[in-house]
């Protein structure tokens, strides 16, 4: 990447860094579903979020919009639809959480497919997501995109697509609805030429957990209030049937490791199956990998599978996992802990220690032509602005400009990190199912 690449790393590591800590209508407006007292909330919506409703064709649809957030809701036999206005020149995220009520009966095969699809009702990207082995209720999220590639022409056209959320799986009358949080993200195109072409090698031993003295880090309810961790051992205490989010910077070139342990409560001869899961997410809140483990009463820990370093031509991989680690930004970790805990072995609260480690001194990410969209959860890369201004020109050459940068990085302890960086010298240098 040169000198300015090299420039921009020992800014960031020398940069001040100021902390601020604190804290139609046919089938409903996504009122939260009612939760017996004592219950941990099942997800902590975005206070931001506009409510739509899902209505049961495409003439009513509810447009979504770039970097909004909306709530909505999912009845038991009905899919339901949501308007997008694409670009031709952009790729396209659509983040759905669903939310089953705490005491939902559910079988894993339950679960949720979202769809884009144009304008004749052809599908450009689906995505399953399933609740799986454990059968206590939480939230899970599917991805669908619109993502322009030259080896296919389908999707590629600017207008109207549409946004199709349904349920899988097994369903009874008497199920109630899900709660919805809908996520939209907008990726501008690349600048100038690019490989096609995934990286070929990376670390893919796993390394040593962190070790050290643990720091209490209570998680949030949701991505929106995901509480910001970064390299270290980091305490919680769950209560059954809680969910946790924690957000883990991770720039351009680096990769993110991390395991999770519950502390020894009591012997017990009854094992719970999926006492306790961990789950990774991209910036678009794409599910990357996932693990759980069985309890028993004593200590037990499992780990994510290592995945590569962030980089642009990881979305040309031959996997999910590989495809995803595409964007530098706030990766989330999820972590779960099963109701029938409480069946087992009490109320708790039940001690959990998550291992994050993150590697790679990081890089400036590649010059894009345009702005993310929102701009808060992805990382730092050259170009960013209206047109290609800054980074590579066109044809790919070098050439330099001065430029301020301003990361926004979600604050330990659940504040806000100010990072401003002054006079940059920059250099261009599961159970899931997926189908297109």
């Amino acid at each position: 990447m040169g000198r300015g690449t090299a420039w921009w790393r020992a800014v960031c590591r020398g940069a001040v860094a100021v902390a601020v800590l604190g804290a139609g209508a046919v089938f409903g407006a996504g009122v939260p579903s009612a939760v017996a007292a004592g219950t941990p909330t099942p997800y902590g919506f975005s206070p931001d979020a506009t409510t739509v409703s899902g209505v049961a064709g495409t003439a009513d649809a509810a447009p979504l919009e770039p970097g909004r957030t909306y709530r909505s809701s999912l009845p038991v036999n009905e899919d339901v639809y949501y308007g997008l206005e694409l670009d031709a020149t952009s790729n396209a995220y659509v983040a759905v959480t669903a939310v089953p009520p705490a005491d939902a009966d559910l079988s894993a095969s339950d679960g949720i497919r979202v769809s884009v699809q144009d304008a004749d009702g052809r599908s450009c990207n689906s995505e399953t997501e399933n609740f799986g082995g454990g059968s206590s209720a939480r939230p899970i999220t599917a991805v669908a995109l619109r993502e322009l590639s030259t080896a296919r022409t389908r999707c590629a056209q600017a207008g109207a697509y549409y946004v199709v959320v349904e349920r899988v799986g097994t369903t009874t009358a008497a199920d109630s609805f899900w709660d919805l949080e809908l996520a939209t993200f907008s990726e501008p195109p690349r600048a100038g030429s690019a490989s096609t072409e995934a990286p070929g090698t990376w670390n893919s031993e796993s390394p040593e957990p962190v070790t050290g003295e643990a720091v209490r880090r209570d998680g949030g309810a949701g991505f929106a209030s995901a509480v910001s961790v970064d390299h270290g051992v980091w305490r919680s205490d769950l209560t059954p049937g809680q969910t946790v989010f924690y957000k883990v910077p991770v720039g351009w070139g680096q990769q993110v490791y991390a395991s999770a342990e519950l502390a020894g409560t009591a012997e017990g001869s009854r094992i719970v199956v999926g006492a306790l899961e961990l789950s990774l997410h991209n910036p678009v809140r794409a599910p990357l990998d996932d693990v759980n483990l069985n309890y028993d009463g004593s200590r037990r820990s499992t780990s994510l599978e290592p995945l590569p370093p962030v980089a642009y031509e990881n979305r040309y991989g031959n996997s999910d996992q590989i495809k995803g680690m595409r964007f530098g930004g706030s990766y989330y970790l999820v972590a779960h802990l099963s109701a029938q805990m409480a069946e087992r072995f009490g109320d708790g609260p039940f001690a959990m220690t998550l291992r994050v480690r993150v590697e790679g001194s990081g890089e400036l990410g590649p010059a894009y032509d345009g702005r993310f969209t929102p701009q808060g959860v992805f990382a730092p890369v050259v170009g960013v602005g209206e047109s290609s201004g800054a980074g590579t020109s066109g044809d790919g050459s070098e050439k330099d400009e001065t430029a301020m940068t301003i990361v926004a990085v979600g604050g330990i302890g659940g504040g806000t990190v100010i990072l401003a960086v002054l006079g940059v010298w920059t250099a261009a240098g599961r159970r899931r199912v997926s189908s297109s």
